[in-house]
C-alpha cells in the first residue's frame, strides 16, 4: 500500500511514494512541462509504475502552482471573462483599494490591471447595515437586467459582493439563486461563501480572484484525474492548501483561492513534521529549488501563518511589495521568497556590475550545462565550475551535464565583460545569490523578533543543501538538518499533512467576558459547518481548534490567538493576556491598559491522517564505510578562496552514526550536500544529515 505525493516545481516535477508497510521511499524526478503540467505528472507516474508495476495506491496528494501561474498570465492559462455584481454605488471599490503605493516616489506608477473591467462591474439596489439589518430590500428587477447583460456579453464567471454581506448574506444568496436559475453553467462565487470577514476591499478582491480561478483549477483537476485514470491510477486525489492542510478536489475546485501557495506550503509542513520527530522546537525551513528560494518559520512547534497574501505581487528583497498585486484573505503559511534557484541567470548590467536573477532558465532550456540550448550562465553552472556538483551527471547518471558548456557560458557572458577569471566569476555568482537568500532567512527570524541562533535550519530542495552552510554562517545558526531526500522533501510533506478546513465569521466586538456566551454559540455553529464538510468524506480522528483574531482598538491588523473549548468568561481574559504577550513578542511593545477588540472567530477542523513510517538506517561506526567514498575532488570554498581536496561521499552508502568532517561533499539522486570547513556532519538513525558548527 503506497501513499504518493506529487509536487510540480518550476524545473522538476517530483513524485514521492512511501510504502506504508516497510517505510521504503521511492523518489522520482522528471522535467516539468510548463505548457501542460499534467504531462509531467504522467511522466513521473510512468517511471513509478516501471519500478513498481500495478502499485496499490491508498492516497494521492498533489501540490500545484497553477493558481498563481494563471493570475501571473502564463500562456494557455487564460482567465475567463468575468463580471461583478455589487451594492449600488460601490462598483469602484476594487479600483480605489487601499492607500498603498508599492513605489512611493514613482510619479508614473500604475496600479495592477483590474481583473474585472469597469464596464463589467454592475450595481444593484440593496443595502444591509453593519448590524445585519435590511435597510434597502434587494431590487430583483436590477438583478434581471444584469443577467440579460451577462448573457449578451458572454460572461463566464461572476463574483457577487455586497457591502455588509459578511454579517448577513441573504441578498448575496438570493442573487446567486436567481443567476444560477437563468445561467446554470455560469461560475459564481459569493463573498460570504469565500471569506466571511469585514474589510470590503479585501473581501471583494478575494472573491474575484476565486471566481477567476474556479474554471481553470476545476478543469485542470478534472484533466489530471482523467489522465491518471487512463494509466489505471484510481486512488482518491487531494490537493495541498496554502494553510498546510489537504483538501478534496471538490473543495479546491470550489475555493481555488485556498491553493494559491500550494507547493511552497508542503515544504514547511514537512519541516514541521521532521522537527516534531527529532524533538526540535524552533526551525527555519529553507527550500531552494530550480527557480526560487523560500524560508518559513516554525516556533515552539507552531508554523507561522499570515491572514493576507497578494497574488501576483512583486517580490523585493524577500518581501511581497504591498499594493503590487491582488490581495486575498485566508490562512497562508507565512513565507519569505526570492528569485534564487539553480536556474537563476547571472548577467552583467549596464553599469558593469555582476547581477544574479531575477530571471530563471527554468526547465526549458535550463542551465547551460544541461545541453538543452541554454546559453546563459546560472547558479547551477557556477556550482559545477566550483566543483560542488558532480562533474559529469545529475540524478545518478540519468541526466548528463557538461562543465565545458558552463565554462563557455560564464566566460562569454560574464568574464569577457568584467575582466574576471572563470573561478572568480563563478564564486561571485554564488556569493551574490547567498547574500540574497540570507535576507529571506533574516525576514523569518530577526525581523520577527527572534534570535536565529536559537533555531535549526532544515535545508532542502534540489539546491538547498549546497548553499545552506554558507547561509547558516552568515546569520549565526549553528545547527542544520538535511533530510534523507531533500530534493523531493516538499513532495514528502504532502504525505505527512492532515486535512484542514477553516471556517471564519466576523465578531467585531470588544474583548469583554460578557460576550462569552454569544461567542460560544458562534463557535459551535462554525464547528458544525466544518465538521459537516469534513465528515462527508473523512472517517478518521478529528481535532477542532478555536482561535480569535484580536487587535488593539484602532489598529488595522490582527494577531491570531488560540482560545479554549468550551469558551468561558475566563477564556476571554486569558486570551487578552496572551494577545498582549504575543503583541510584545512580535512588535516589541504592548499596551496592557489598551482596549482589545475581537475581529473574527476562527475554527480549524483538522482530520488527522496516519503518518507514514520511515525506514531505520543500518547502524555503522564513526568512520564512513570505504565503499561510500566516490572520489576525491577539488572544490572551491570561500574560507580558503581556493580549491581544496575534498572527499565525495555517496549518501545511500552512509550508515547511522557515521561522522564526516568538512570540507566534504555528499552526493545523492536528488541533491548534493556541501559541508563547509568548520562544520561536521553526523548521520542519524533516520538517515538525516545533522550538521553542526
Amino acid at each position: 500500500m503506497f501513499r504518493v505525493g506529487i509536487d510540480i516545481g518550476g524545473t522538476f516535477t517530483d513524485l514521492v511514494a512511501v510504502n506504508d508497510e516497510t517505510g521504503e521511499i521511492i523518489n522520482i524526478k522528471v522535467p516539468t512541462t510548463p505548457r501542460n503540467p499534467v504531462s509531467g505528472v504522467i511522466d513521473s507516474f510512468n517511471k513509478f509504475t516501471n519500478i513498481e508495476p500495478n502499485p496499490n495506491i491508498e492516497i494521492l496528494i498533489h501540490a500545484t502552482t497553477i493558481a498563481t501561474n494563471a493570475i501571473l498570465g502564463q500562456t494557455e492559462l487564460n482567465l475567463p471573462k468575468a463580471a461583478l455584481i455589487t451594492t449600488y454605488g460601490f462598483r469602484d471599490i476594487v479600483e480605489i483599494g487601499r492607500q498603498r503605493r508599492p513605489e512611493l516616489y514613482n510619479l508614473f506608477f500604475q496600479k495592477p490591471k483590474q481583473l474585472i473591467p469597469r464596464k463589467y462591474r454592475f450595481e444593484v439596489r440593496e443595502r444591509i447595515d453593519a448590524y445585519g439589518n435590511i435597510v434597502t430590500p434587494l431590487n430583483v428587477e436590477d438583478v434581471n437586467n444584469v443577467i440579460n447583460t451577462l448573457k449578451n456579453e458572454g460572461i463566464e464567471a461572476l463574483a457577487i459582493c455586497f457591502l455588509n454581506s459578511y454579517v448577513n448574506p441573504i441578498h448575496e444568496v438570493r442573487v446567486k439563486e436567481i443567476v444560477k436559475e437563468a445561467l446554470p453553467h455560469l461560475n459564481v462565487s459569493c463573498s460570504s461563501e469565500v471569506i466571511r470577514e469585514y474589510r470590503e476591499y479585501e473581501r471583494f478582491s478575494t472573491t474575484i480572484v476565486n471566481v477567476l480561478l474556479t474554471p481553470i483549477v476545476s478543469r485542470y483537476l478534472r484533466m489530471l484525474t482523467d489522465e491518471l485514470g487512463k494509466i489505471n491510477i484510481s486512488a482518491p486525489l487531494f490537493v495541498m492548501q496554502s494553510s498546510g492542510g489537504m483538501a478534496s478536489i471538490d473543495y479546491a475546485s470550489m475555493k481555488p483561492v485556498t491553493i494559491i501557495e500550494s507547493g511552497p506550503a508542503a515544504g514547511v509542513v514537512a519541516s514541521s513534521f521532521y522537527a516534531g520527530v527529532l524533538g526540535v522546537e524552533n526551525v527555519i525551513s529553507f527550500d531552494m529549488g530550480g527557480t526560487t528560494a523560500k524560508a518559513g518559520g516554525i516556533r515552539r512547534g507552531n508554523i507561522e501563518v499570515t491572514l493576507e497574501y497578494e497574488v501576483a505581487g512583486r517580490v523585493h528583497k524577500g518581501r511581497i511589495v504591498k499594493g503590487s498585486g491582488y490581495p486575498v484573505r485566508g490562512c497562508f503559511i507565512d513565507l519569505a521568497e526570492c528569485s534564487a534557484g539553480g536556474g537563476t541567470i547571472a548577467w552583467v548590467d549596464e553599469a558593469g556590475a555582476l547581477r544574479v536573477g531575477p530571471l530563471s532558465a527554468g526547465a526549458s532550456p535550463g542551465p547551460a550545462c544541461y545541453g538543452l540550448g541554454g546559453e546563459n550562465p546560472t547558479v547551477t553552472d557556477a556550482n559545477l565550475i566550483l566543483g560542488r556538483l558532480n562533474q559529469k551527471h545529475l540524478l545518478n547518471g540519468e541526466m548528463p551535464i557538461s562543465i565545458d558548456l558552463s565554462r563557455n557560458a560564464v566566460k562569454e557572458k560574464i568574464c569577457s565583460k568584467l575582466n574576471l577569471s572563470i573561478t572568480e566569476a563563478a564564486s561571485g555568482i554564488v556569493r551574490i545569490i547567498n547574500s540574497e537568500m540570507a535576507k529571506i532567512i533574516r525576514i523569518v527570524s530577526v525581523e520577527r523578533g527572534y534570535d536565529p541562533r536559537d533555531f535549526t535550519i532544515i535545508g532542502f530542495g534540489g539546491a538547498g543543501p549546497m548553499h545552506v552552510c554558507a547561509l547558516a554562517e552568515d546569520i549565526g545558526v549553528r545547527s542544520i538538518i538535511i533530510p534523507p531526500n531533500p530534493g523531493l522533501f516538499s513532495a514528502l510533506g504532502l504525505l505527512v499533512s492532515d486535512f484542514k478546513y477553516e471556517v471564519t465569521e466576523a465578531v467585531m466586538s470588544k474583548a469583554n467576558p460578557s460576550i462569552a456566551s454569544d461567542l460560544e454559540n458562534l463557535f459551535k455553529k462554525l464547528e458544525g459547518r466544518g465538521l459537516e464538510f469534513l465528515t462527508s468524506f473523512f472517517k478518521g480522528d478529528i481535532v477542532v481548534s478555536r482561535y480569535l483574531d484580536m487587535r488593539y482598538i484602532g489598529q488595522s491588523y490582527e494577531l491570531i490567538i488560540p482560545t479554549t473549548n468550551p469558551l468561558r468568561d475566563e477564556s476571554i481574559i486569558n486570551s487578552v493576556k496572551y494577545f498582549h504577550d504575543r503583541h510584545e513578542e512580535a512588535y516589541g511593545y504592548s499596551a496592557r491598559e489598551g482596549e482589545v477588540e475581537i475581529v473574527n472567530a476562527r475554527v480549524m477542523v483538522t482530520g488527522v491522517v496516519k503518518k507514514p513510517k520511515f525506514k531505520i538506517v543500518e547502524k555503522g561506526g564513526l568512520e564512513p564505510p570505504t565503499e561510500s567514498i566516490i572520489e576525491n575532488r577539488k572544490v572551491f570554498f570561500e574560507d580558503f578562496n581556493d580549491y581544496v581536496n575534498c572527499k565525495v561521499f555517496k549518501r545511500e552508502k552512509l550508515k547511522a552514526g557515521n561522522i564526516i568532517n568538512g570540507p566534504a561533499i555528499i552526493e545523492q539522486y536528488d541533491s548534493t550536500t556541501v559541508i563547509y570547513p568548520k562544520w561536521s556532519a553526523e548521520i542519524d538513525s533516520y538517515g538525516n544529515i545533522l550538521m553542526r558548527c
